[in-house]
């Protein structure tokens, strides 16, 4: 058997926070070096959700095949492990096509299920499930919150109050096995690794990334967000969707059933988007593989892929 069946597929991956331009570097780097990309956003995965997602236009797409964008309705559960199923094959598909694989996204655990592989699925119990659903009906916003607060402190404090799928998923662990789903997650070590991958990350200065965060999400509601979630819950899609509590949406939400003005929903989404952004720069500096280079830095870029292509690994 030769070097090269033996050889891992080489995957190129970049991430980054919101807004600091993985799209455009991706694109601008994929269309060079005969690249796809597998876009790793747990949000544009999601039909009829494009503003709000960021997704890259229809000229964008053109330039360069991508994958794992509109493949599902916003009803339709989807997570890391669903992720894993449908990207890993692609990622073979994409080789075997002689071409490079371009994983881009700010989903960290996406990316970290993708390259590891997760642990077996922890169990569910639906009956809990519909009990603990039902037992948040006509509750506070955060009640259940706080009550995963109670259990499993390191989880609530990394999932938004509204964020209720992802609760009551927690609770339903909690009560089923005894232990806090974050046990479970940190019990699987992430050893194995199934591809050889070349991890660049995008970065600049906190300062500039929070200016160019409130001028997408100004450019959002010109381009017309608001007219999206309203369309969304005309076509029947109900605001307690999972999908429907992301950044953005939940906001414009806020103001359609009257909770917020326009004005007040808009400097809630840019500080949300911001901080989202903080968590998701927290994520990636603890990862030691990722090359660290700033956006207009093509060149360098550039450099480190084809000293990676060009490596036996």
């Amino acid at each position: 058997m030769n070097d090269q069946e033996t050889e891992k597929p080489k995957v190129i991956m970049i991430v980054g926070a919101t807004g600091i331009g993985k799209t455009a570097t991706a694109i601008s780097l994929a269309s060079e070096f005969n690249g796809e990309i597998i876009s790793a956003d747990s949000m544009q995965i999601y039909r009829h959700m494009d503003i709000g997602t960021a997704k890259p236009t229809h000229e964008e797409m053109a330039r360069v095949p991508h994958h794992m964008i509109d493949i599902i309705d916003p009803e339709t559960p989807f997570d890391a492990v669903a992720y894993e199923k449908k990207a890993r094959p692609l990622i073979l598909a994409i080789c075997r096509r002689h071409c490079i694989p371009f994983v881009v996204g700010g989903t960290g655990f996406y990316i970290k299920a993708l390259i590891h592989g997760l642990c077996e699925a922890i169990p569910s119990r639906p009956e809990i499930r519909e009990r603990l659903k039902s037992e948040s009906i006509g509750a506070s916003t955060d009640a259940l919150h706080q009550r995963l607060l109670a259990c499993d402190p390191e989880t609530a404090s990394k999932l938004h109050a509204n964020d209720t799928y992802r609760i009551i998923r927690a609770l339903e662990v909690f009560e089923i096995t005894g232990k806090k789903i974050s046990s479970h997650h940190q019990a699987h070590r992430f050893e194995h690794s199934a591809f050889s991958y070349l991890k660049i990350g995008l970065q600049m200065d906190r300062k500039t990334l929070y200016e160019r965060i409130d001028q997408r999400v100004e450019a959002m509601m010109t381009a017309g967000l608001l007219t999206e979630v309203r369309g969304l819950l005309n076509r029947g899609y109900a605001s307690s969707l999972k999908a429907m509590q992301a950044i953005g949406y939940r906001h414009m939400v806020d103001f359609l059933e009257g909770r917020q003005s326009l004005d007040e929903a808009v400097q809630t989404l840019k500080r949300d988007t911001r901080r989202y952004a903080k968590r998701q720069m927290t994520w990636f500096t603890r990862d030691a593989d990722i090359h660290w280079i700033k956006p207009d830095q093509l060149d360098d870029m550039r450099q480190l892929i084809r000293s990676f292509m060009d490596s036996k690994e």
